[in-house]
């Protein structure tokens, strides 16, 4: 999709298919996927029972909610007024979301346009995942004006392809209102939601991205956040750029 900051246009959207997601841990190192990875959210029943036998692993808020609670986590300022992740209601929001994906400047990176149902088996998938990834409304000053989708990036597939950290915490968005868009919104809608992952959510250190590398303005984007490129990597279908935002900053040179 587009967003313009001076003049710039902005694209911002990812896909969040494990299948075309990952990150690094370090360095600028090609990784190379094939292409049989499938979205599966469900906790393997060989870890359940590992956590369940490890001494001093009693029963935590993280075991019952991977994501430390998003629905909790209320508005955030921005520049642009108060900002909300509002988890997904299908009955709710399937006909906005639905709408939004069959933008042409979403679909190009999200390839999710199509009938409702493909949208819809796109967010059960997240919903029926165990609190794993979150689908949520992007709320700017009560307005629905984003999607994202927020998920424990450790937890997921694509941890299998990089050094993940416990807690890591992935993130996807676009921003489907034209309206918002062509306003240098997408890199302040970005450092408001790491700040708000990382002061909800203690024990991450690391955000992860992966925007198409073909999308300049989004990597652009990512960056004037304070996201750092840590790896370009090869996947299925595009070229990605392996984004990480870390907990404690480095000093300015």
């Amino acid at each position: 999709m587009s967003l313009t900051d001076n003049g710039a246009a902005e694209a911002l959207s990812v896909p969040v298919t494990p299948d075309r997601a990952g990150s690094a841990d370090s360095g600028t190192s090609t990784l190379l996927w094939d292409n049989e990875e499938t979205l599966d959210l469900r906790l393997p029943p060989e870890f359940t029972a590992l956590r369940a036998v490890l001494p001093g692993q009693a029963a935590s808020p993280h075991d019952a909610d991977p994501l430390d609670g998003i629905h909790t986590w209320g508005p955030t300022p921005t520049p642009a007024g108060p900002f909300e992740l509002v988890p997904v209601r299908l009955d709710r929001d399937l006909p906005l979301i639905h709408g939004w994906m069959n933008d042409p400047e979403v679909a190009e990176f999200w390839e999710l346009a199509g009938p409702q149902d493909r949208t819809e088996r796109h967010l059960r998938a997240q919903l029926d995942g165990g609190g794993r990834s979150v689908p949520c409304l992007g709320m700017l000053d009560g307005t629905a004006m984003s999607y994202w989708e927020i998920y424990r990036a450790d937890l997921d597939p694509l941890a299998r392809r990089y050094r993940a950290r416990p807690h890591d915490t992935g993130i996807h968005l676009l921003i489907g209102d034209a309206a918002h868009r062509g306003r240098g919104l997408g890199s302040d809608l970005l450092t408001a939601v790491a700040e708000l992952v990382m002061e909800r959510r203690h024990a991450c250190t690391r955000i992860v991205a992966e925007p198409d590398m073909r999308n300049t303005p989004s990597v652009t984007a990512f960056r004037k956040a304070g996201f750092r490129c840590r790896a370009e990597v090869a996947l299925p279908g595009k070229r990605a750029a392996l984004m990480i935002w870390d907990r404690v900053r480095p000093e300015p040179s």
